[in-house]
């Protein structure tokens, strides 16, 4: 057949899902795979109307991009055509018609080519028609998003990287600065990077899933598969039902997520994502340590591993963990009678020093392993899916990235020296005689028990049913599940944490004396109080004509409920009775912060290196408040009066009546109830409702000036200026800054520190949301002597009336585009 009847034949028999060499696709016109799945096209990314060319789920109401052409070369009109060039390139075309703004760029002989978008959300090119050779796939050249059928990895033979990269943002599909790519040094395993710097690791395969993903493996929807061979290395997965959308992304905000589409609730559902907590990222609790992230918030997440400790004592007792651990100074572990200590569910360490053999079992190993003086630990290469294990790992140098999980994971065995051994296993025959032990004296009062219980079943009973009319005060469609609890327990920590205890009136009554004025903490209804089992508590007592109803109420407990960070206030349960609705948090000594910066006699007790921990531990809060909790929380009241401190004087977020939770990829929202603190609210939220991380992030930067100078930001009024804000920028702005320091603070602050952290807060202050930085990014810029951008003028720099730039309206109340601030509904 001819080349030209070819493309006859291709010109008038061509499917919706194909273009061939004499056609072309216009903007606004469309590609649909035959099974109506995908769509290809021009489109227009959130906000933004630079025009790009993707592929998208076609029958999905959110409109979900799965890959994009020219995603850093966009048009700026309506002019785009996609079409093949003489050279056999699919290219795009923009206003400039000569020189294209995207191009295959591929070498490939003929005349005649195809592109076809398939049922897999794939646009190949085929030499010829659909049945051709493919000349380009775009599945070789993945965007932020894995679909079922891709590979993510390497070509061996070609070295062609299939690696996922994040948009900039919501609006601008560019390439972003996370990506998700495969490592090759040591055993295969993927990266998910920040720039050039490690952030999360999927841990190496061991037959079934990742080690350190145990959310991950095969089940009803999907099957995952990974291959190393002398071809590839690569992952990739089936999905048994071609109607279920699955996909994972790597989002704008840093993190990677598998998600499967619900129909029923027109909404991308999570399977798992990372890091999910701060045990995921890289190397938290540094060289030879573990994360436990299932420890209380008051505890520290790092500890050595056997046989290990501190390299630092000092960082550690400060709670930071990232110097890692060394051996103990022992007789090593190359002497006669060591052996080895197992550490169950564990993350397996980065592979970087480890050796493989899939030859030898699990017993062989450990021989081999005490073979070497250089092997510090061994695990199984591969379990089964019916746990059998095989295959032997050795490493040889620091266990770098070990954590251990709740559920999954596998057993890694630490090498320890005889008298590391000789203790574990002396405390494990204690636990086994404790158990004996145990056992008998529960033998014999079982049936005294049981006694007791069938006496007291009616009278519980009854009470029960009184309990549960008392307490209908939740809506069956509540997010939380409550556990009543009448005698006002403790909440036990290893129950759930969607369990929340539900005291009764008469223990909150007892507990506080009836609510004696001696107990009251402050304003407000705050008050202490002390359990029957001695544990002291603050009571948080909503007044019947609060502010704070039944929505928002509801709202605190959901969302505490579901915090665990050692900078948050822990809540141990509340009452909902007759008219009474109570929170009842931990008690912490110190009150709030605002009592102490606030307070010049009590402020002087406040040097800076404290005052800085507690400028980084609410920042660390923030961090997991907006991307490390299971859910994205938008505080909006954050100030001086919401931290409080403990005993140690260790911060603690507190009051989550205001805050909102924030989908995964939720940018901003919009309210027409402005709620929150005058002084600390960003100007977008001040003035249009719109809130976001970002306006968190303005309010920590006031909090920030407010604990650097000792004054409140609405509330200042001096040197021809109405705020804090306008003072600090003004003496910035003359290379002054230091002049706003808190008196109390001369003798014990280092200058390029206090220097630091107050460009830190004005960057956070800058009018466009879009210009302060995140909160991790906060926190990484408080750590590390990194340079910092220029600070643009913060929000709400006035000058008193009569003064430079002054900017009044409405009888003297500061104003902007005639919105008076005073009007605002703050608490």
């Amino acid at each position: 057949m001819s080349s030209f009847i070819l493309l006859l034949l291709l010109q008038f028999c061509t499917a919706r899902d194909t273009i061939t060499t004499i056609q072309s696709l216009k903007d606004g016109q469309f590609l649909v795979s035959d099974n109506e799945t995908f769509a290809l096209g021009f489109f227009s990314p959130g906000k933004s109307t630079n025009r790009y060319l993707g592929i998208w789920y076609n029958n999905v109401s959110e409109q979900t991009v799965v890959w994009v052409a020219n995603r850093d070369k966009p048009i700026n009109d309506t002019s785009g055509v996609l079409s093949f060039d003489n050279t056999g390139n699919l290219v795009i075309h923009g206003p400039n018609k000569k020189i294209p703004v995207w191009s295959t760029n591929v070498s490939a002989s003929g005349n005649v080519f195809s592109a076809q978008l398939l049922n897999s959300g794939n646009l190949v090119v085929f030499q010829g028609d659909s049945k051709g050779a493919v000349v380009w796939q775009s599945f070789d050249y993945p965007t932020d998003t894995m679909l079922p059928l891709m590979k993510l990895g390497v070509d061996r033979r070609t070295q062609l990287n299939r690696f996922l990269t994040s948009w900039k943002s919501r609006d601008d599909p560019g390439i972003g600065e996370y990506s998700f790519k495969i490592d090759l040094i040591g055993y295969p395993e993927f990266f998910l990077y920040k720039g050039l710097v490690q952030l999360w690791r999927t841990g190496p395969w061991n037959g079934v899933r990742w080690s350190g993903v145990p959310e991950m493996a095969p089940n009803v929807i999907l099957d995952f598969s990974f291959v190393d061979n002398q071809n590839e290395v690569s992952m990739s997965d089936v999905i048994h039902d071609a109607s279920i959308f699955s996909r994972m992304v790597v989002s704008e905000s840093g993190t990677i997520e598998r998600q499967i589409w619900h129909g029923d609730h027109q909404q991308w559902i999570g399977v798992w994502s990372a890091p999910k907590d701060q045990c995921d990222y890289y190397s938290h609790c540094g060289a030879n340590g573990n994360c436990d992230s299932s420890v209380n918030a008051t505890a520290f997440e790092c500890r050595c591993l056997p046989g290990f400790e501190p390299k630092l004592a000092r960082d550690w007792y400060l709670r930071d963990g990232s110097s890692g651990c060394k051996r103990k100074r022992r007789g090593g572990t190359c002497q006669n009678q060591e052996g080895f200590i197992k550490m169950a569910r564990a993350k397996l360490p980065y592979t970087l020093t480890a050796l493989f053999n899939k030859t030898i079992g699990l017993k062989e190993c450990e021989s081999e392993c005490l073979k070497s003086c250089s092997c510090q630990g061994y695990s199984s290469a591969e379990i089964s899916l019916g746990g059998i294990e095989s295959g032997c790992v050795t490493w040889h140098g620091d266990l770098m990235d070990t954590r251990e999980f709740s559920s999954g994971g596998q057993d890694l065995y630490i090498r320890v020296d005889a008298v590391e051994l000789a203790q574990y296993l002396k405390s494990q025959q204690s636990h086994a005689k404790k158990g004996v032990v145990v056992a008998i004296v529960v033998s014999s009062v079982a049936a005294l028990f049981f006694v007791i219980w069938l006496l007291s079943w009616l009278v519980m009973r009854k009470r029960k049913v009184k309990r549960r009319q008392n307490n209908l005060l939740f809506s069956s469609n509540s997010s939380t599940s409550f556990k009543t609890i009448q005698t006002g327990n403790q909440f036990d920590e290893s129950e759930t944490n969607a369990e929340l205890p539900l005291f009764a009136l008469t223990t909150i009554v007892a507990a506080t004396e009836n609510f004696s004025s001696s107990n009251k903490l402050g304003q407000g209804g705050f008050g202490t109080g002390r359990l029957h089992n001695g544990q002291e508590i603050a009571v948080k007592r909503l007044a019947k004509n609060s502010g704070q109803g039944v929505k928002e109420f509801k709202n605190e407990v959901t969302l505490i409920a579901r915090l665990q960070h050692r900078n948050l206030v822990r809540l141990l349960g509340c009452c909902i009775q007759q008219d009474e609705k109570m929170l009842i948090y931990e008690y912490l000594p110190n009150k709030s912060l605002d009592s102490f910066i606030f307070d010049k006699t009590k402020g002087s007790s406040l040097e800076w290196r404290k005052r800085f921990e507690i400028i980084l531990g609410i920042a660390r809060g923030m961090v997991y408040l907006h991307q490390d909790s299971r859910l994205r929380i938008i505080h909006r009241d954050l100030k001086a009066s919401n931290v409080l401190l403990d005993a140690s004087m260790n911060p603690k977020i507190s009051d989550f009546g205001m805050a909102k939770i924030f989908g995964a990829n939720q940018i901003e929202a919009n309210t027409n109830r402005v709620v929150g603190t005058y002084g600390y609210m960003s100007p977008e939220y001040a003035m249009e409702g719109l809130f976001s991380i970002k306006s968190d992030v303005f309010s920590f930067g006031v909090l920030l000036l407010e604990i650097i100078s000792g004054r409140k930001n609405n509330s200042y009024n001096q040197d021809n200026f109405v705020n804090l804000i306008g003072h600090v920028w003004n003496l910035w702005g003359e290379e002054k800054a230091l002049d706003i320091v808190d008196s109390s603070l001369a003798k014990s602050c280092s200058s390029q520190e206090v220097l630091r952290c107050i460009h830190i807060g004005l960057l956070c202050m800058q009018e466009f949301s879009t210009d302060r930085p995140t909160m991790s990014d906060v926190a990484f810029m408080l750590c590390n002597e990194t340079t910092l951008p220029p600070s643009k003028q913060p929000a709400f720099v006035f000058n008193k009336p009569g003064g430079p730039h002054s900017f009044v309206a409405n009888g003297g109340a500061p104003s902007i585009n005639d919105i008076t601030l005073t009007t605002i509904q703050a608490r």
